[in-house]
């Protein structure tokens, strides 16, 4: 996912840096864990990433755990098309190929491939649009892992996937937060008793009153 455009057709003009977060290494003699790098290297392409920058961010979010990795991950991407920066940006997390939908600058790609039987080629051609599932499984395969391994992760796959809700929403990382029934039902009780006052007709002591009650109010959300 991310923006792609063929060299040939490509009008950047001058860049000022490429910044790359690609590949993963341990630093352990300096208590440097390999998520602590990629973050590191993340947060210096973010702060110098600009208009006229080529980035290429490979995998972010693969050292920790699912959910902080795809959040961590789909704030990197926002914050980079906030930036303008042409960015080639691979990720396994197939919620990020909402990305697009919210940002025009943006566009979805993958690397084309033909699935035969449980066998796969990959054809090494970028074509437009999210790729449709994963190929973990079979690059495994590919990479000659014992079979017995192999047929393990598909039968362990057929659970998971089996047990997910099927009509269950897809996320939407981008959108606004939403504020929860508790702090809407508080905010609504705060405006019902503020519609009940009327300044002009409450003394002193029944303004100081009011000011206490909305007071409990607010602090019951």
């Amino acid at each position: 996912m991310g923006s792609y455009v063929p060299v040939s057709s490509c009008r950047l003009g001058p860049l000022d840096a490429i910044y790359t977060r690609i590949g993963a290494a341990d630093d352990l003699a300096n208590a440097q864990s390999t998520f602590m790098l990629e973050m590191t290297e993340a947060a210096q392409i973010l702060h110098a990433a600009t208009k006229q920058s080529l980035v290429l961010m490979d995998e972010i979010g693969r050292g920790t755990s699912t959910f902080d990795g795809l959040s961590l991950a789909s704030g990197i991407a926002a914050h980079l098309h906030k930036s303008q920066a042409f960015t080639l940006f691979a990720t396994h997390y197939f919620e990020l190929t909402q990305f697009p939908a919210d940002h025009h600058g943006a566009v979805n790609v993958h690397v084309s491939a033909v699935e035969t039987g449980r066998d796969i080629a990959f054809l090494h051609s970028i074509e437009a649009g999210p790729a449709s599932k994963s190929y973990g499984i079979q690059v495994a395969k590919l990479a000659g892992v014992p079979a017995q391994v192999v047929n393990h992760a598909r039968a362990a796959l057929e659970r998971l996937e089996s047990s997910q809700q099927a009509a269950q929403a897809q996320v939407d990382l981008f959108a606004a937060p939403q504020e929860s029934a508790t702090q809407s039902g508080a905010f609504s009780a705060v405006e019902s008793a503020l519609a009940d006052i009327n300044p002009d007709n409450l003394s002193p002591r029944e303004a100081l009153d009011a000011l206490y009650q909305l007071k409990k109010l607010s602090n019951t959300s």
